[in-house]
């Protein structure tokens, strides 16, 4: 019989007994040692990309894509020694509302694309938590197929609540597909939102992707994601949902006419297809051949890429702008007594912003 005291500290026996349990082994293993891990050097990154190491090339990616200052340099390097061997790539943004089978649909074409003899590459932007800045990042597992051809590569990236951030990290990540050789690169959007602005000043074509009979014809109608839209095809349309389907491409086909004609020249297509079925993607996949074609054709194809080249270069000045003035150590240790001088109407916002701005000027004079 065990002895056992009560909450009044009185002693009693009681039939029940609590052995002592097995020591449990330690979690991590004493005899374990974490290897110093080498890292490579600009040179090692550079003929792995040109050599189309994947590894490398992931890892090269890692790079750009860390905020620590130490790898920033390093990765701007071997950016721009990639420069001389990118440009080479088409580039086709695919957006859709969520629920559109995005995913599923890359998976297919990009199956049947990589079939051609093409080598591809699928940058896929997935959305962070807001509370946790999390992302599940589980474009790969959706993907099941794509992810085991040899000829395509797979790279999902969290959008880490900053849109213009991780837009610049896509457009170098580009870069540097493109000098290992793949020849086509899709972009995957977190949906119909903030992100296609930025996706469309980075590719070639942009591709929206629909569906028929969820109530979002005229929404999509409305959105002015359409007049970014080089090409509409509406996914899933089988299993008895193609009437559907041709209906709300007639829909889409004459919104579509009532928007000026686009800088490109062509008028957007709409197209059905069924990525399940793989029913019509040979013929998506036509269009945007067509697509290019007319526009290389009609130079608007270098044009653009020029306009956005241009872009890119003034986000990043205003990037690295900003970015200095909120680590300017005069402007920290003001901006929260500004902030409060503006919320109790002792000073206008404008009056403070250009004081703040004053004191970064007079600081970066000194």
């Amino acid at each position: 019989m065990e002895h056992f005291e009560d909450t009044h500290g009185r002693d009693h026996e009681s039939a029940l007994a609590v052995n002592r349990g097995v020591d449990q082994p330690p979690v991590v293993n004493p005899y374990y040692q974490r290897r110093k891990r080498h890292r490579l050097s600009t040179d090692d990154y550079m003929e792995g990309i040109l050599s189309g190491n994947i590894t490398i090339l992931s890892q090269a990616i890692t790079l750009v894509e860390s905020l620590l200052p130490e790898h920033y340099a390093q990765a701007q390097e071997i950016i721009e020694r990639c420069l001389p061997y990118s440009g080479r790539s088409i580039r086709i943004g695919i957006t859709g509302v969520p629920g559109a089978g995005k995913s599923t649909f890359i998976e297919s074409i990009g199956d049947m694309v990589a079939n051609q003899g093409h080598k591809l590459t699928v940058l896929a932007i997935d959305p962070s938590s807001e509370r946790s800045k999390g992302s599940i990042l589980g474009d790969k597992t959706r993907m099941e197929t794509l992810v085991h051809n040899p000829h395509v590569f797979i790279r999902p990236s969290p959008s880490a609540g900053s849109l213009g951030g991780v837009a610049r990290k896509t457009r170098e990540s580009i870069i540097l597909c493109e000098a290992a050789g793949f020849d086509i690169i899709f972009i995957e959007t977190v949906g119909v939102g903030q992100s296609e602005t930025a996706v469309h000043s980075m590719v070639d074509m942009f591709l929206l992707l629909q569906i028929a009979g969820a109530g979002d014809e005229l929404q999509g109608i409305k959105r002015g994601i359409m007049e970014m839209a080089d090409m509409i095809a509406i996914n899933k349309a089988d299993s008895g949902n193609q009437q559907r389907a041709e209906i709300a491409k007639s829909h889409f086909a004459n919104a579509l006419n009532l928007f000026p004609m686009p800088d490109s020249g062509w008028r957007p297509r709409v197209y059905t297809c069924s990525a399940v079925s793989k029913n019509g993607l040979l013929e998506i996949w036509n269009g945007i051949e067509d697509f290019l074609k007319f526009t290389q054709k009609n130079g608007y194809y270098q044009r653009n890429r020029h306009r956005q080249a241009k872009y890119w270069m003034y986000e990043t000045i205003h990037e690295v702008l900003r970015d200095q003035f909120y680590r300017c150590e005069a402007v920290e240790q003001q901006m929260d007594a500004y902030e409060q001088m503006v919320l109790s109407d002792r000073k206008s916002s404008f009056v403070a912003a250009k004081e703040l701005l004053q004191l970064y000027f007079d600081s970066i004079r000194q």
